[in-house]
């Protein structure tokens, strides 16, 4: 192995997301199609939306052997849950991204970093299910499109109060304006003449 090429780590064929290809061969033009379900890894989401560790992805793949590799690609489903970017009400709806990646040889004289490589007849899908389910979360989710978000002065739902909603508070800044107001026009009248 070259010198310049990173030490990859021992894939586990027990591991759901890992497919062993030795059913496909390595003669180009061989084509496999692959449905699975596979329980979603940890850490798969952003801050507020993602899919719940363990929850089922179904996985619709297409494995066709070329010369450099094995080419992935098809649809993965999956559920997400989070809360409204808004109103931080819960959230629940459900995913489909297209995956498409090269899958090089271990023993092919290609040395790019950026490319997935295989280990032996095994690849891992979960790096690219992980980037194409991250890259097409929302990074703010919404209950709903026209979600009113929380009131500011008192934390509530906006869509569960009434249209007529509205507190009494004024800016302080205002104040010394208000006592003026406030007092009555004989007050004023004599705090006027002297």
């Amino acid at each position: 192995m070259p010198e310049n090429r990173k030490p990859q780590h021992r894939l586990d064929p027990r591991n759901p997301l890992v497919l062993d290809t030795r059913e496909l061969g390595r003669r180009p033009g061989s084509m496999r199609p692959v449905h699975f379900s596979a329980p979603a890894p940890e850490g798969l989401g952003v801050v507020m939306i993602g899919v719940p560790p363990g929850a089922g992805i179904d996985l619709d793949l297409r494995l066709e052997s070329v010369m450099e590799g094995v080419l992935v690609s098809g649809t993965a489903t999956a559920p997400l849950t989070g809360e409204c970017g808004r109103c931080l009400e819960a959230v629940s709806d459900e995913l489909t991204v297209d995956l498409q990646d090269l899958f090089r040889y271990d023993d092919s004289d290609e040395d790019e970093d950026h490319t997935a490589r295989m280990e032996g007849d095994l690849l891992d899908l979960e790096p690219v299910l992980r980037d194409a389910v991250v890259l097409a979360l929302p990074l703010t989710p919404l209950c709903r499109p026209d979600c009113g978000g929380l009131c500011v002065q008192c934390g509530e739902r906006l869509d569960d109060l009434p249209p007529d909603h509205a507190h009494g508070t004024t800016d302080p800044r205002w104040d010394g304006l208000q006592d003026l107001l406030d007092r009555t026009p004989e007050t004023r009248t004599t705090e006027i003449q002297e």
